[in-house]
């Protein structure tokens, strides 16, 4: 009945300061993810974003597998492609490598964009050999590339992958723009700001460093100095390397993990006295976290009834898939934990 006053012709009015979207941090550093909230102009942001950090172009037969829930595949895989007018490919379900070799081969897809450890499980699974893949442009966005995983890419698809870098808050700052045929890569880079963004390496009084001097990743705004809370450095012709998170955060086949919220959790457990929670590498996801804990009781089954409290209380990727039974934690001289140390 109230449909029947409105009008049958829709005619939009948006403004670029509009609100468009809610997307929700790993909540890293306080209780609760917090809401960031996307005007309008974000999305015509993050089109011109793809543009050098994906390398859409009208024509594209384009794959990314990563879930909406997750920036990447929010932004880069559903919202700019589809407002630039180029075809998407989505995923659904448990993931599965061959799945996605098959869905490369069957759709001709040309243009690749995924998380490293996608290219890592598509790489143990053995079977890339088996498929026609053609890919004219691969990109990688949410963590760091081992060197060796990229070298097999680069063998396997016969294209060098080019990373893209940004957070939740900022979106998109640096790219190795695929799809220009004169850009060099560099083997281990994350490559150069996007067009029209100052991002610098600096210190913690503001100054921008110089090459070769490890600092802070931030990107100038009205306001000033974003820190994206990466440490990194530039090189001389100004690629910039990522040397990790200035925070206790982990990150884990893209996903961002706070270690404090962990060990917050296993403190919750009744076997668990004390517990401090590190990230360690691992061959697929790039980093696992791992618990050490002080336990009140040990013997058969504690690991798993431990384990299983965690999956049940945090999100499947964030459970410790490491515990270490341990009879103190090291400290440092103010009584903190010493997760260095660890």
């Amino acid at each position: 009945e109230a449909l029947g006053h409105e009008s049958a012709v829709f005619e939009p009015s948006t403004a670029a300061s509009d609100l468009a979207v809610f997307q929700y941090t790993s909540g890293t550093t306080r209780e609760l993810p917090e809401a960031v909230k996307h005007t309008h102009r974000s999305v015509v942001t993050l089109m011109v974003a793809a543009l050098y950090g994906v390398g859409l172009e009208p024509g594209d037969r384009y794959f990314c597998p990563s879930s909406p829930a997750w920036g990447h595949g929010l932004w880069h895989g559903t919202i700019a492609p589809l407002a630039l007018g180029i075809h998407i490919a989505a995923y659904s379900g448990k993931f599965d490598p061959v799945r996605v070799l098959e869905a490369l081969q069957e759709f001709s897809i040309d243009n690749f964009s995924a998380a490293p450890t996608v290219i890592r499980m598509i790489r143990n699974s053995g079977a890339v050999g088996r498929y026609r893949i053609k890919l004219a442009k691969l990109s990688y966005t949410g963590e760091p590339m081992d060197l060796s995983t990229w070298d097999w890419a680069r063998e396997a698809f016969g294209i060098e992958p080019r990373s893209m870098y940004g957070s939740t808050e900022v979106g998109v700052l640096v790219v190795n723009f695929p799809g220009f045929a004169d850009y060099k890569v560099k083997r281990g880079a994350l490559g150069l700001p996007v067009p029209g963004l100052e991002v610098e390496v600096i210190d913690k009084e503001g100054r921008v460093l110089p090459a070769k001097h490890s600092g802070e990743i931030a990107v100038r705004r009205k306001d000033g100095w974003f820190y994206v809370k990466d440490r990194g450095y530039r090189d001389e012709e100004g690629y910039l390397f990522i040397e990790g998170r200035s925070d206790d955060v982990i990150i884990s086949a893209g996903w961002t993990m706070s270690a404090v919220e962990i060990e917050n959790t296993l403190l919750k457990h009744p076997a668990v006295a004390e517990a401090a929670v590190v990230g360690v590498p691992d061959a697929l996801r790039g980093q696992v976290a791992k618990a050490f804990v002080v336990a009140r009781r040990d013997g058969t089954g504690v690991v798993e009834d431990i384990q299983a409290f965690m999956k049940a209380q945090l999100s499947q990727h964030e459970y410790p898939r490491h515990i270490e039974f341990v009879g103190e934690l090291p400290k440092t001289p103010a009584g903190k934990i010493n997760r260095k140390a660890l």
